[in-house]
């Protein structure tokens, strides 16, 4: 059976979900990133810091042999089901604050199949609205890939070597190591054993070594407009291009470009892992 007819029918309803977005999580990621404390009550969060909040903790019978839950309201009805996350969009009217209490109302805003290199693709879009005392402030757009059991087409090599030097005004050289991958998995409850398990990684997903998260690597390219650009973010548009390996060397940069900052991941071999495009306020 196909993608498309697995697919055919899924229609689920919209979720509300209710959470305090708390000090904790935000002082445990800002030492994640060796940085000072990133806010206090009544201050602005971060953008996308939200996904520190809003987690899922299903029981641990409810796992899938890789670690994700086996269901969920979201999660499409695709057998053997391989998730990746793909990008995303976010736009800001006023920011999320620090220790209020939030509300987050999702929907999927999509689901198609796409035939590529290596077979059928699901592209699910999840849209969220956020809202903090009682007015709508961020709303965000999220797109994973969904595939079907194994494919071995889809290998890939770890690239080896320093990245291509950059001449951006904002840098990052971030140590991808497995202490970095296990605390960003637990700050985000994050189970994927491809972040942790390295035998599964490389022998059941094919992976050359354990897979560095997407969202730290949109994090990680927003963390150079946080510490170079003083105005607020209204609109974030990010894309996952090519999987970071741990140990691998990465360079993150970027720099105002006209009114907006351009961002991106680069590996050894000048790979593009990831890119974004910030607008300020």
């Amino acid at each position: 059976m196909s993608l498309r007819q697995h697919l055919d029918g899924w229609k689920p309803g919209p979720t509300t979900d209710h959470d305090v977005i708390s000090e904790g999580p935000v002082a445990a990621l800002s030492a994640v990133l060796d940085q000072p404390v990133a806010a206090r009550r009544g201050d602005p969060l971060p953008p996308l810091w939200h996904w520190l909040h809003f987690l899922e903790w299903p029981p641990q019978a409810e796992l899938g042999a890789d670690g994700h839950p086996s269901g969920g309201h979201f999660l499409p009805p695709v057998p053997d089901r391989r998730r990746m996350f793909a990008g995303g969009r976010l736009r800001v009217s006023t920011p999320l604050e620090v220790g209020l209490a939030a509300e987050r109302a999702s929907t999927v805003e999509s689901a198609v199949v796409k035939h590529g290199n290596t077979g059928e693709m699901a592209f699910v879009t999840v849209r969220s609205e956020f809202r903090q005392a009682g007015e709508p402030r961020v709303v965000e757009e999220v797109d994973y890939v969904y595939r079907s059991g194994e494919d071995s087409r889809r290998r890939f090599t770890a690239a080896t070597g320093p990245p291509p030097e950059s001449s951006a005004a904002w840098q990052l050289t971030p140590v991808t190591d497995p202490a970095l991958l296990f605390r960003f998995s637990a700050l985000t409850a994050n189970a994927h054993r491809i972040h942790y398990d390295a035998p599964y990684a490389t022998e059941v997903e094919w992976y050359p070594g354990l897979v560095v998260h997407g969202p730290l690597l949109v994090l990680l390219m927003l963390e150079l407009v946080r510490r170079h650009e003083p105005r607020p973010v209204r609109s974030v548009d990010f894309r996952l291009r090519r999987p970071v390996f741990c140990g691998e060397s990465i360079l993150v940069h970027g720099e105002r470009e006209g009114s907006a900052a351009e961002l991106a991941v680069t590996g050894a071999g000048g790979h593009t892992h990831a890119t974004a495009r910030v607008e300020p306020e």
